[in-house]
């Protein structure tokens, strides 16, 4: 086992005022969502893109709210967030793996997106990973969110113009 953690992270990409980015929060755990929300703006801020946010029910219903959204095209990337406690019965497994299936499916049809959701197995962990002055995730989710817009950008494919070809 390793002394100490190490981690290592990406600087932010520079995308400027031209990116807009999509919150869905789930916010069944209120000041856990607020923690994140918060994370999250901060790092779009920092980063100098737009964003809004929207609320919808809970973490299964976030991924929908995602594809909803990713089909106006008004939005560069998308942030996932919300909170998932274990509680007595199979439904947090169903909850956990449901929510990060459909947003690893949104990202393999080229959808950016961070998946801020939490798993948590008690509310302790959860306001750990949602605290502003440490390792807040909706932070981390933002800039993962950042990092694919920019690689869509560079991934993109070129324009082509209609006519003949020099």
């Amino acid at each position: 086992m390793a002394e100490r953690d190490l981690h290592h992270g990406l600087a932010t990409p520079s995308l400027g005022g031209d990116t807009s980015v999509l919150i869905v929060v789930a916010p069944f755990y209120r000041t856990i969502a607020d923690g994140l929300v918060a994370g999250a703006k901060a790092t779009l801020d920092a980063a100098g893109a737009r964003h809004e946010v929207v609320e919808v029910p809970g973490a299964l219903e976030i991924p929908t709210a995602i594809r909803l959204a990713s089909r106006v095209g008004a939005f560069d990337g998308y942030v996932a967030l919300g909170c998932v406690v274990r509680g007595e019965t199979t439904h947090y497994e169903t909850v956990c793996n449901d929510s990060s299936r459909g947003l690893t499916l949104l990202g393999l049809e080229g959808v950016p997106l961070g998946n801020g959701i939490l798993t948590v197995e008690n509310l302790a962990q959860a306001e750990a990973r949602a605290d502003p002055t440490r390792m807040n995730k909706g932070g981390g989710a933002a800039e993962a969110c950042l990092h694919l817009v920019a690689l869509s950008r560079r991934f993109a494919p070129a324009a082509r113009g209609v006519g003949f070809r020099r």
